[in-house]
């Protein structure tokens, strides 16, 4: 009798929802720092051009310049790789078990957020992508310099086209961190009675602050708070 092959945790959707959850803490947390660092624009030049130049040396000179800057993104492409594999599994997995779609549909069943989060996902990707090539690589930044990091954020953003894109794309970026957040707590097991109550209100308060904290960088040079 034929016994039937064991099925890796990766392969089914527990495992994938672990893989989407554990992504989505890696991807989360350099939110964060990417974040506290980008704030360092308010200081003025001296202070955010610093903060860029102990990126590029961090871990010199054990590594080589830039080496460290260069694993940390390796890592994080990994982690959007990995996100974006799980979800997309999931979501095939879940219309090939439907077979058709719902002839009633119930909107009320689920938050904005999450169903937003494919639309959401695609355009914080599209953001990424010219973001790097804004400000890190300057490919589409007509006034970059390579050695003056806060003058390519205050001249990128003076620009009013690019400055809406960044906000619409933080907003796009706080309803799915929303949405993945209080996702994210239920993959981990964080469901309990005494603090069920806390996790949709602590979700959306940590992505509104986050989406707030991006967007309040191109609004502060728009409104000459932060200048060249």
């Amino acid at each position: 009798m034929a016994t039937a092959a064991p099925v890796r945790l990766t392969e089914t959707s527990i495992g994938k929802k672990w893989l989407m959850a554990i992504s989505s803490l890696v991807l989360f947390l350099y939110i964060i720092l990417h974040l506290v660092g980008n704030l360092k624009v308010f200081f003025g030049a001296d202070p955010f051009n610093h903060y860029a130049e102990w990126l590029r040396v961090a871990g010199t000179p054990m590594i080589p310049d830039r080496g460290a800057l260069w694993i940390f993104r390796v890592l994080l492409l990994l982690a959007v790789f990995v996100h974006i594999g799980a979800y997309a599994q999931l979501w095939l997995r879940t219309r090939r078990a439907r077979g058709q779609r719902y002839r009633v549909y119930r909107p009320q069943v689920f938050s904005y957020a999450s169903r937003t989060m494919t639309w959401g996902g695609i355009t914080i990707l599209a953001f990424v992508i010219y973001h790097l090539l804004h400000l890190t690589f300057g490919t589409v930044h007509p006034g970059f310099i390579a050695a003056d990091p806060y003058n390519n954020v205050v001249m990128g953003f003076e620009n009013l086209w690019v400055s809406l894109f960044y906000i619409i794309a933080v907003v796009a970026l706080g309803l799915h961190l929303y949405h993945g957040l209080w996702s994210a707590t239920q993959t981990f097991g964080i469901n309990n009675p005494r603090y069920n109550r806390w996790r949709r209100p602590v979700a959306l308060w940590t992505a509104a602050l986050i989406a707030a904290g991006y967007a309040s960088i191109p609004l502060a040079v728009l409104t000459g708070i932060v200048s060249r």
